[in-house]
């Protein structure tokens, strides 16, 4: 959605974000976002909003495409969940 079209108020635009995250855009740019948080708790909003912790995990997957990983079996013995 074009931001210079976003006329109605936020009331009407949430019951919207149920089917999907709305993007408003700004000279055919994103510039926010309404989406549903049903199901999500603090935490997981907190940590998915935190530019540190998305640079810790975006560092995580750049190693394991570099590096691969280990199998949850390998994760499980090594930790010595293995029953």
């Amino acid at each position: 959605m074009a931001l210079r079209d976003a006329n109605d108020s936020l009331r009407e635009y949430v019951p919207q974000t149920q089917k999907g995250p709305i993007v408003v855009t700004s000279r055919g740019k994103p510039v926010a976002a309404l989406i549903s948080l049903r199901g999500v708790d603090e935490e997981t909003l907190s940590l998915s909003t935190n530019p540190q912790f998305m640079k810790i995990i975006n560092r995580s997957r750049c190693r394991y495409r570099r590096d691969g990983g280990i199998s949850l079996g390998e994760l499980r013995a090594r930790l010595g969940l293995d029953s």
